[in-house]
């Protein structure tokens, strides 16, 4: 996971369960994602209980022009990295994450991005995607880390939001300054000379930056960000720690969204 970004694919990946196979099928992600399916193996003891699902991805197939192919449920068990796959596993193409300097005209003039700065865990990883997903961000920028080298389990938890979300790849302080240039207001998620999320101005256009929780958000991002703001915490139980990624992500994307309805 630790090999740089270029202008380039990714690795490919397996992709379990309907779920993320139907989110890299999803003709509305073409515009940003160049993922494929090459070829999907099917649980054969299950096909007589998977009926729907095969009828959608027999018509995918010959639209698209993959196989389909039974094999025995312990061989598809072996290819995977468990059991929740639900009978049904794709063999997917790479997909090719853009460099944000290189992709201006991909930017809303008035969207809600967000960088990712620090965040080391795959599955955090997916979790927090999913959230901003729901939540309406127009895209994730990426420090040049091959998170999606992963693709698959990324995919699984983010429950396909990671396959539909826009991504690009960029040096943290740079895609902060890319977005200042173009009239972005940057505001980081911190504590030190902080705003309450809720007493603090959050219009778009808005670029949000999350931090992992061992490193958090670097020096460079911090020395550009033009407001920092807090997730207050209740004082019951004296709460002395901090919420994950994805949970910050969550309550910060909905006050965003909350925030910019009308």
């Amino acid at each position: 996971m630790s090999e740089n970004f270029e202008s380039s694919p990714m690795t490919p990946d397996l992709f379990e369960g309907m779920t993320s196979i139907s989110a890299v099928l999803d003709p509305e992600i073409s515009a940003f994602n160049d993922r494929k399916v090459n070829m999907i193996f099917v649980d054969k003891d299950r096909v007589a209980k998977k009926g729907r699902e095969l009828a959608f991805l027999r018509h995918k197939a010959e639209e698209l022009g993959f196989n389909i192919q039974p094999v025995p449920s312990e061989d598809l068990d072996n290819l995977t990295s468990g059991k929740t796959h639900g009978g049904i596993v794709a063999v997917c193409s790479d997909r090719t994450i853009p460099l944000l300097a290189e992709a201006s005209e991909a930017i809303s003039e008035r969207g809600f991005y967000v960088l990712l700065d620090g965040i080391e865990d795959p599955y955090n990883f997916g979790y927090t995607v999913r959230s901003l997903y729901a939540a309406g961000a127009d895209g994730v920028i990426l420090p040049p880390r091959n998170w999606m080298g992963v693709a698959g389990l990324v995919a699984r938890s983010s429950a396909g939001t990671s396959e539909k979300m826009p991504m690009f790849i960029s040096d943290p302080a740079e895609a902060a300054q890319f977005f200042k240039d173009k009239g972005y207001r940057v505001a980081s998620a911190g504590i030190r000379d902080s705003v309450d999320i809720y007493e603090a101005d959050l219009s778009l256009p808005l670029l949000l930056v999350i931090g992992g929780e061992k490193r958090g958000i670097s020096a460079k991002v911090s020395a550009l960000s033009d407001i920092t703001v807090r997730i207050g915490y209740s004082d019951k139980g004296n709460f002395r720690g901090s919420l994950s990624s994805a949970a910050s992500a969550a309550v910060l994307g909905f006050e965003i969204m909350r925030q910019n309805r009308a």
